[in-house]
């Protein structure tokens, strides 16, 4: 059976994102221009518009397009912005990044994802989204960004992050302990604010981000 892809991402968008409050246009134009399905392995692609997180190896999945949709929604990305993703997994989301802001860091802790989404952005001619093999907690960078995207779930949201957005800066993210896990978009205080802004967005559950589970607790 051959699969109308074009069809399939509109039905996506109309049937499963906006239905879940993703009203924002930019963001909708995005993800019914993105061909998902060619960021996701040949045995899923049947189901690249479905409304489920696709396995990508090394125990990760590809976000669910609903959270995909309210994560790009609440960072409110404008053309002249920066962005760092952590967790770029198969390349989709870094790819709707790229279309919204003005250039992505993309951070990948397993290398052949990396080099994976790598080759898919390539061959959607996006050249805008830098993807690097590494992992966020030993990633040492100077650099500070507008908005950060991170694609998997933190007990408490990591402080070091916070030090990678500029003043004003704002910051995706599900955080707490399963199954009381909710989005929630944290905005770095101004200069001489010590304490960030967080609101909160949703309740999702999300797998742990490698270094950011809980530490197990032995009650006797």
């Amino acid at each position: 059976m051959t699969i109308d892809y074009a069809k399939a991402r509109a039905a996506m968008v109309e049937q499963q994102v906006r239905p879940w409050d993703v009203l924002d246009p930019r963001v909708l134009e995005t993800i019914a221009r993105v061909p998902r399905e060619a960021f996701v392995a040949d045995a899923h692609r049947a189901l690249a518009y479905a409304d489920l997180a696709l396995p990508l190896g090394h125990g990760e999945t590809m976000l669910k397009p609903v959270v995909e949709g309210r994560a790009l929604q609440a960072l409110g990305l404008a053309p002249d912005e920066s962005v760092l993703q952590i967790g770029t997994g198969s390349g989709y989301l870094a790819a709707c990044l790229g279309y919204l802001a003005r250039d992505v860091v993309s951070l990948e802790r397993h290398a052949d994802l990396a080099d994976a989404a790598r080759s898919r952005l390539t061959a959607q001619g996006i050249a805008n989204v830098d993807v690097v093999a590494a992992d966020a907690f030993a990633w040492t960078n100077d650099r500070r960004f507008d908005a950060i995207c991170v694609g998997a779930a933190a007990e408490i949201v990591p402080a070091g992050f916070l030090e990678w957005l500029r003043p004003g800066g704002r910051m995706f993210i599900v955080r707490g302990v399963a199954p009381a896990m909710e989005a929630v978009l944290v905005t770095r205080a101004g200069e001489g604010v010590n304490a960030p802004r967080i609101e909160s967005l949703f309740e999702t559950e999300l797998a742990y981000l490698a270094g950011a589970a809980p530490v197990p607790r032995f009650s006797f």
